[in-house]
């Protein structure tokens, strides 16, 4: 290239670029020349073409679109880059994550009650024994075997799966079915994790967020609420059943969050950490010896590897981001591993320091829609981390991390480490 001229935009948005792994380079080259730069959605891996979208790269920009709920809505068209089937948008904005203020701020206020100071330090207490528990299982399989484990199967989908159905109050026998259901919904664009395609009459995949591939999610939660109402305990599906504010959908809706934003969010940052701890092993020994506390360190873990990668929102009226003239109706995407890397706000952002201080990254997003679930998926990765820390003394990897193919979820589908 030569001197002065100006990059051509790269493709950010074929899922299959990020089972190679984040394109950080090619964010870089958006943050640096195309802030707000046009993408094109082509068909892929048999979803239809899309009509395109603006990727929002640089962390103030993110930041704009997040908070101003006014101009950038969730509920217009969803949160996902593919727009859904005109038929099933009305059933998709029902969801909390769906919807803009007032009626978000109403659903955010009764979910939060669920989550009492008594609830959460119980679940802390469980959460720290279970990873515990795994930890040791996956270390008394390596000695058993050739010294390695993979950490993804072997503790960190268990310790989100095992936490989220303690929280929600899920019977043992039902457990495997949160799984399986986040699966399904996150991992659609991944063969291995969603598995055959589901299509429909006319040949074309079915959204996985469609009332048709949610209907047995809705009924079991529907059965569980009443089940909760007959048998109260202290868990968050009790609380919700027995709140006289939420309707049956709203119920229904607020389970499938839960489900699958609460198994994921930790489902993914947890691998994601622990790979970059394996990769940086002097990172990993200043955490060992007390260089780095663990709380600062978790944030610049979720920094490194933010759970969710993109978040859509739908412009409300005409008007401009970074000198780009949006229209309204255009889709608009934030990118949140580029703003967690942008120069103008992290020094030094390539470089994995666990005493970073202070960390505005965007891992949980910002506005009226953070991660409702954030303070719990921070507790339990410092408790896994915790845990980590007296049970290995220096993770390192034994093959390359498998990665999900997906340009919404970060996902880590394996983890294979020499622990012995």
């Amino acid at each position: 290239m030569s001197g002065g001229e100006v990059p051509a935009v790269p493709d950010v948005f074929d899922p299959r670029r990020y089972a190679a792994g984040v394109p950080h380079d090619d964010y870089r080259v958006l943050r640096d020349h195309h802030p707000v730069a046009w993408q094109q959605e082509p068909e892929v891996l048999g979803w239809p073409a899309g009509p395109g979208f603006w990727a929002v790269t640089r962390h103030a920009d993110v930041v704009r679109v997040l908070k101003d709920a006014t101009t950038y809505s969730s509920h217009l068209g969803a949160t996902q880059i593919r727009d859904p089937d005109p038929e099933d948008l009305p059933f998709i904005r029902g969801m909390m994550l769906n919807q803009d203020p007032p009626r978000h701020h109403r659903l955010r206020r009764l979910v939060s009650r669920a989550f009492t100071p008594g609830r959460v330090d119980r679940f802390a207490a469980l959460a720290g024994e279970r990873a515990r528990t795994l930890l040791a299982g996956a270390l008394r399989q390596a000695r058993e075997g050739d010294g390695t484990v993979d950490l993804v199967g072997s503790v960190t989908d268990e310790y989100a799966l095992l936490n989220l159905a303690d929280l929600l109050g899920v019977p043992e026998s039902d457990r495997r079915l949160l799984l399986h259901w986040t699966q399904r919904v996150i991992g659609y664009q991944d063969p291995d994790e969603a598995g055959p395609q589901v299509l429909d009459g006319a040949g074309r995949p079915v959204n996985p967020r469609s009332p048709a591939m949610l209907k047995d999610m809705f009924a079991y939660a529907r059965h569980l609420a009443a089940y909760k109402r007959r048998h109260p305990a202290d868990d968050v599906m009790t609380a919700l059943a027995s709140d006289a504010e939420l309707t049956d959908a709203e119920l229904e809706m607020f389970f499938f969050l839960l489900t699958v934003a609460g198994n994921d969010t930790v489902r993914s940052a947890a691998p994601g950490g622990l790979l970059a701890l394996a990769e940086h092993p002097e990172a990993y020994e200043s955490l060992r010896t007390g260089k780095a506390e663990l709380a600062t360190a978790v944030e610049e873990l979720l920094r490194w590897h933010p759970p969710v990668l993109t978040f859509r929102r739908t412009a409300v009226r005409d008007t401009e981001l970074a000198g780009r003239r949006i229209r309204a109706g255009d889709k608009v995407v934030v990118l949140h591993a580029s703003a967690n890397r942008d120069e103008r706000v992290f020094t030094d952002p390539a470089r994995l320091d666990l005493t970073r201080s202070p960390n505005p990254h965007v891992s949980f997003g910002d506005g009226p829609h953070v991660c409702l679930g954030a303070h719990f998926a921070r507790l339990q990765l410092r408790l896994l981390h915790a845990e980590v820390l007296r049970a290995l003394p220096g993770p390192r990897l034994a093959a390359p991390a498998g990665r999900l193919v997906s340009n919404f979820v970060n996902g880590v589908k394996s983890l294979r480490l020499y622990v012995t």
